[in-house]
């Protein structure tokens, strides 16, 4: 029996990237997928891939009108909403003294701002269906630090208390809220830091599926015990650095 048995689900930032890889899972794990984004074309090729279960709707994450159209487009076509992954988010490199405050907010607006707008909007929807499954991708930079990723970290950390708040106010009505932390992942954006995986204890990146497959753990129903949790999918970058990255007399 497939996981999803027919639920509905709305993914953002689902045209490419991570967001596709989630996309196509949960169809193929019998889901009706709405995949909303702001990149038109590739988003109306995904869906037309995924045949009539999935459907494509261009959406700005930052505008509550437009969630207020996405929502309505999943239970009209649909005809109810059971899942909301978080997916879209943007990244800007600027040490601290450089990062404009244009920089600082839009990626604020996208990655968390977002983030609450979809919760804000999608919780009233979910609860007419009965009950539901929100995740929402924050980062391995929602655990830590980072130098020159200031605003990321910042909206990261940002995602992963808004979720266990949020975890907090859902739980009465049957809605489960939980956060996945993706290290790097090999997507197109990410291409060129392949020198990166040096201190991943499991050697490489991930591939997006197998970030893919804790979202379809936590949309189903196989997780039903839990909420306001966070899973890590980084193959072991925020344990610590691999022995091979430490010089010989740090090991003993």
């Amino acid at each position: 029996m497939r996981r999803m048995n027919e639920k509905v689900i709305l993914v953002t930032g689902g045209a490419r990237g991570m967001g596709a890889a989630h996309a196509r899972l949960l169809v193929d794990e019998g889901a009706r997928v709405v995949i909303t984004d702001l990149l038109q074309e590739e988003g109306e090729i995904l869906a037309a891939q995924l045949g009539r279960s999935a459907l494509y709707v261009r959406q700005d994450v930052t505008q509550p009108e437009e969630w207020c159209n996405a929502i309505a487009s999943a239970e009209n076509s649909f005809g109810a909403l059971n899942g909301l992954v978080n997916n879209a988010g943007i990244c800007s490199f600027a040490p601290i003294e450089q990062l404009s405050l244009d920089q600082w907010n839009k990626t604020l607006a996208v990655n968390l701002t977002g983030v609450f707008l979809g919760m804000q909007a999608a919780l009233p929807a979910m609860r007419r269906a009965g009950g539901g499954s929100i995740v929402n991708i924050s980062s391995v930079e929602g655990l830590r630090g980072s130098a020159g990723l200031n605003a990321y970290v910042a909206s990261k950390f940002g995602v992963r208390g808004l979720t266990k708040s949020a975890a907090l106010e859902a739980a009465a009505s049957g809605v489960r809220v939980n956060s996945v932390h993706p290290g790097l992942v090999a997507t197109p954006t990410t291409r060129n830091c392949d020198g990166y995986c040096f201190p991943i204890p499991l050697g490489r990146a991930a591939q997006p599926q197998e970030v893919s497959e804790a979202v379809l753990f936590l949309l189903s129903d196989q997780s039903s015990y839990l909420t306001g949790s966070e899973i890590v999918v980084d193959g072991g970058l925020t344990i610590g650095l691999p022995h091979k990255c430490l010089p010989p007399e740090s090991i003993f």
